[in-house]
């Protein structure tokens, strides 16, 4: 792997660890979380839109489920919330796994829409299921604890983050540049010459659509113990469509495009608060402007600006 790129990592890191020391108040700790779960998220699925080239509108419903997970079972059951968090993110790879096959066998927007409906259908069943999941009210969720440790302020949560995101980050890099890596590559290239050069296509699309979900379940047990409160807005279509386009904005294909896109997508909102009633004029004509005049993404595009790959 090209030295440059451990290089982003390790600023990653310094920023990572100098971040709770400069930010002003418990406010900018609580948006800088935030940034991160959301990282972590949309690193997993940039690296199935960017990376091996296959959409995802539902990604959301994903997250729900962790999130819920860790909701549902240590309230109802009184599992522990790391177990919860385990099962969760096994009962969303074994639901990307099953849907995955039939789902990819489809091209272009077949397959967009085949995963919107997806997505949708897991967001139906959150609201409708209110004996369990407290319907559209949503329900509260237990306190994470770790070690006989709770989890209890933003200080403790933002360490959590960061060793998490931190870890995302270099599994990414390293799993790009393997050979996993590069037949996802080729496959996003041209399935029809990936597979003549031996590449299994249906097993690393399968393959890479469970990882990328794995995340997003991960993710959202955090992001539930993290507010304490879960609402099927977590898995609704319009937050598939955000994480999505953190992607795109940032750049595809890129995994520090991606921390990029999701920090400014989630520090975008909260910027524009001052523009009462239009914040959502602004917010939309700076997306327009970012694929107008940097359609491949803001670090893709600097990065060929001034002549230095990832």
């Amino acid at each position: 792997m090209k030295k440059n790129v451990y290089n982003g990592l390790y600023l990653v890191i310094a920023i990572l660890l100098l971040l709770p020391f400069v930010l002003p108040n418990s406010f900018y700790l609580d948006l800088a979380v935030r940034m991160a779960i959301n990282a972590v998220i949309v690193l997993g699925l940039n690296l199935l839109i960017g990376f091996a080239g296959q959409i995802s509108l539902g990604h959301a419903g994903f997250l729900g489920i962790g999130a819920y997970a860790s909701a549902v079972l240590p309230t109802h059951f009184g599992w522990h919330p790391l177990l919860a968090m385990g099962a969760g993110a096994a009962a969303t790879a074994v639901l990307a796994a099953l849907v995955a096959r039939p789902i990819f066998k489809l091209k272009g927007n077949y397959l967009a829409m085949a995963t919107l409906g997806l997505g949708i259908i897991i967001s139906i069943a959150l609201r409708n299921e209110a004996q369990w999941t407290g319907g559209p009210d949503g329900m509260p969720v237990p306190a994470m604890g770790l070690f006989g440790f709770e989890l209890s302020n933003d200080k403790q949560w933002y360490w959590v983050v960061a060793i998490l995101l931190s870890v995302s980050v270099w599994a990414s890099l390293n799993l790009i540049d393997s050979p996993f890596g590069r037949a996802l590559r080729a496959l996003h290239g041209s399935e029809v010459a990936s597979q003549v050069v031996g590449v299994d296509i249906v097993r690393y699309k399968v393959a890479i659509f469970v990882l990328s979900a794995v995340f997003a379940s991960l993710m959202g047990s955090v992001t539930a113990h993290y507010v304490g409160f879960v609402s099927p807005n977590f898995a609704d279509f319009f937050h598939s469509i955000e994480l999505v386009t953190m992607v795109v904005i940032g750049g595809m294909a890129s995994v520090y495009g991606s921390l990029v896109g999701a920090i400014l997508l989630t520090a975008l909102p909260q910027a524009l608060a001052t523009f009462e009633g239009w914040e959502t004029v602004v917010f939309g004509a700076i997306l327009m402007g970012c694929m107008i005049f940097l359609p491949k993404g803001l670090v893709p595009t600097l990065a060929a600006k001034f002549g230095k790959g990832e």
